[in-house]
């Protein structure tokens, strides 16, 4: 029995000698060595008491040796458990306790903080710097460079990614190991992803985008990465004369478009341009064609997926649609209260099968059944329309789900701290459309009677208990907020008042 996600990924570039990844310093990792590594910390994960099936959580800047946990889980047959860096610790002890992880790694700099949380909830703890330094690497260089591959079937748990709906505690989505190889598969062949593939790599790994679709994509075509630990201006041009193709999020354009750098003469050798994880602006589309005679290919994806559309490799990469099926994909339109298809020009909720779609919710078997059909179609949330052509538009999100920058963003849970302060009396909070980030946090507040709240007061409580991501752009007071006959809050009243607040960056 083999292991098909390291044996496809990883275990098939033992021994080779080529580059895989091109660090922002000039240095370069060889595939063997890379290889190496990952296997001295799967040595570590077994001595440490973990088993096949465990989840390990991390929350680490990213680096060679972050790349490397995540094969070397896949190698111990372990289940990864990537986490953004700037939650908080409070954020965080849900993500430990829910998963039953039995290992946290993080930065040395947030061990104090976290380990009472690993403690609490039986994990153990090990620290990994951006620079590769801390417990984890000190440990297991000291171990052999080889490890015996564990065993797993292709239905077994290789991820589980945390995502939220916008209301109730966040949901971790599993990932198995053919729904991590079957998107890679599919991307490689239609993206046309070759070894000789420079790939320009400046996204976070803690994220579907940057971690299973552009990492497994390389790994998968046998290419190499230029492994930026962020995304920085002058980097990115350096780095771009050395590129073949770049994935990036909105914001990664709008802001070189804004660079005068950004001409045809220095991306006249670039093969491809993908943009995902927060739609795309049709100006920016239109602009970064007219400043460098790339069309942008926008596709579209989610967490509990991976990649389901894409434009088209060759064809019309038309502005404002996020193309068609991949290959072995199904997408359908339908009535949100029948569940019926809906016909073509039609806005309905999406909905999507394939081999992509994932196993359900960890430990949430009522909100897999609500959200993954016995068809085997998954519900996305996400309002869209099929157009006469066949390209699919998204048009809304019926969870009104708010993505900045490419990260997720749910409004309930910024209202939970908003309602929470003194003087408030009840909020809303909605997303904003933004030139840069695709859209920003707009938190609008109902203050109790004769109070006037200290808004600067409130933006700090939020700034202690959430992500920097998630803190309102702004804060706007109201007397009331808009609702329906059967009172619920009309966001969409809400979204056309205040829609033209931050347009620009």
């Amino acid at each position: 029995m083999s292991n098909p996600l390291y044996d496809r990924l990883f275990g098939r570039h033992a021994g080779r000698n080529a580059p895989f990844l091109h660090l922002a310093d000039g240095s370069t990792i060889r595939y063997a060595d890379f290889l190496e590594t990952a296997a001295q910390i799967a040595n570590l994960l077994v001595r440490l008491g973990l088993q096949p099936g465990d989840r390990v959580a991390a929350q680490v800047e990213k680096s060679a040796e972050a790349l490397a946990l995540y094969a070397a889980c896949a190698q111990a047959g372990m289940v990864f458990l990537p986490l953004n860096t700037v939650y908080t610790a409070a954020e965080l002890a849900y993500f430990i306790a829910d998963s039953g992880a039995g290992l946290l790694v993080c930065d040395e700099r947030q061990e104090g903080a976290l380990s009472q949380i690993a403690k609490a909830h039986g994990a153990r703890i090990a620290t990994l710097n951006g620079d590769g330094s801390g417990t984890l690497m000190a440990q297991a260089t000291a171990l052999p460079a080889g490890f015996e591959t564990v065993a797993r079937e292709h239905d077994d748990l290789a991820a589980l990614l945390y995502t939220s709906g916008t209301t109730g505690r966040s949901k971790g989505a599993m990932l198995t190991q053919a729904n991590l190889l079957s998107n890679a598969t599919t991307l490689v062949d239609y993206w046309r992803f070759t070894d000789q593939d420079v790939l320009l790599h400046a996204l976070p790994i803690f994220h579907t985008h940057g971690l299973f679709v552009a990492t497994n994509v390389t790994l998968m075509a046998g290419g190499s990465m230029i492994f930026l630990p962020k995304f920085d201006i002058d980097a990115i041009f350096a780095w771009l004369p050395k590129a073949s193709t770049m994935m990036g999020v909105p914001t990664f354009y709008t802001r070189l478009l804004d660079d005068p750098r950004l001409t045809r003469g220095l991306v006249g050798h670039m093969r491809l341009f993908v943009s995902g994880s927060a739609p795309l602006l049709a100006e920016t589309h239109i602009r970064f064609a007219e400043r460098t005679g790339h069309r942008i290919l926008e596709r579209y994806g989610m967490t509990e997926t991976n990649m389901n559309t894409s434009n088209p490799y060759d064809g019309d990469r038309r502005a404002g649609t996020v193309g068609f099926p991949l290959p072995g994909v199904d997408i359908r339109i339908t009535d949100p209260a029948s569940a019926e298809a809906l016909p073509a020009g039609t806005v309905g909720q999406i909905e999507v099968r394939g081999p992509n779609v994932f196993k359900g919710y960890w430990r949430m078997p009522e909100k897999t059944a609500a959200e993954l059909r016995d068809t085997g179609f998954f519900i996305t949330g996400d309002l869209g329309l099929i157009d006469k052509d066949g390209y699919l538009q998204i048009v809304g999100r019926n969870k009104d789900l708010i993505i900045s920058g490419g990260y997720n963003i749910y409004p309930k849970e910024i209202e939970l701290v908003l309602d929470e302060q003194p003087g408030v009396l009840e909020s809303a909070v909605i997303g904003v459309p933004h030139a840069d980030l695709g859209e920003t946090v707009l938190g609008i507040i109902v203050p109790k009677p004769g109070v006037m709240p200290d808004l600067d007061a409130i933006q700090a409580a939020v700034a202690v208990t959430l992500a920097r991501f998630k803190h309102p752009r702004k804060l706007v007071l109201v007397s009331d907020l808009p609702r329906n006959t059967m009172g619920k809050v009309q966001k969409n009243v809400l979204r056309e008042t205040y829609g033209e607040h931050f347009t620009r960056p």
